[in-house]
């Protein structure tokens, strides 16, 4: 999608970057070094939330933030070359509730990169949120991991700094016959509390680590906020949840 600029973008580039939750929608336009250039704007997931209604959502959040010349959209579920695959948070018919089989349908498949290339004008790159909170925070240093904790558990994986391709590990078996996500979503948090909650988070940190070894763990998304430092293991780094954000301008930078 970056067939405009066969040689790189210019240095004037802004970007508008998007971070989609199951909570609320996020957006703000960014100059190349990822320094957001307008205020951060908001609004609540919409649900139900269908395609459609995403798009036009999107449209109208951002309709007044400013040029931009491209966009990147971090999406909660699993996207391969801009189709979505998988998205939980979104096929329910209210935040929280039991996945609708129609939203299902609708969501699976969908070309969400052309959809978006087309409502804003310009090329748009879609990917899984964890990944553009990844291309914010981590270094380049061995193999990152990057858990976001928010309505559901997202995670990314890098080595050397390169982006690895997706995996969908929130949903793989965790403990009780549940998976990370059904653990640590944003709903198990409030019914057991922060204090449970967090022991469980350190828990899923060690789980992870045995299979995948790990030489540093960042924990965002909105959750992130309730964890303890003092609570984690000396490779973990909590980071802000504006790297949802800030990612955006990184992830055109994998190209190169």
């Amino acid at each position: 999608m970056n067939d405009d600029h066969p040689l790189g973008w210019p240095d004037d580039t802004r970007t508008l970057a998007i971070d989609i939750g199951g909570s609320g929608f996020k957006a703000a336009v960014l100059d190349p070094e990822g320094v957001m250039l307008t205020e951060r704007v908001r609004v609540d997931t919409p649900y139900p939330c269908p395609p459609e209604r995403l798009v036009s959502t999107l449209l109208e959040l951002t309709e007044h933030i400013g040029e931009r010349h491209r966009v990147s959209v971090g999406f909660p579920g699993l996207v391969r070359n801009g189709r979505v695959r998988n998205i939980p948070s979104l096929s329910r018919l209210e935040y929280g509730g039991d996945a609708d089989p129609d939203l299902e349908r609708q969501w699976r498949g969908f070309d969400l990169a052309a959809a978006l290339t087309k409502a804003f004008g310009v090329p748009t790159k879609v990917a899984n949120d964890a990944d553009v909170q990844g291309c914010a925070v981590v270094l380049g240093e061995g193999f990152e991991f990057v858990m976001t904790l928010g309505t559901g558990v997202g995670t990314a994986l890098f080595l050397d700094g390169h982006l690895l391709p997706h995996l969908e590990a929130g949903h793989a078996p965790f403990r009780k016959d549940q998976t990370f996500e059904e653990q640590l979503g944003n709903v198990t948090r409030k019914d057991i509390g922060n204090a449970r909650w967090r022991r469980r988070v350190s828990k899923a940190i060690d789980a992870y680590d045995r299979f995948l070894f790990f030489d540093t763990v960042y924990l965002g998304g909105g959750n992130a906020k309730h964890l303890d430092p003092d609570q984690l293991p000396p490779h973990a780094r909590i980071v802000d949840n504006t790297a949802g954000i800030v990612g955006g301008v990184r992830l055109w930078d994998l190209d190169t």
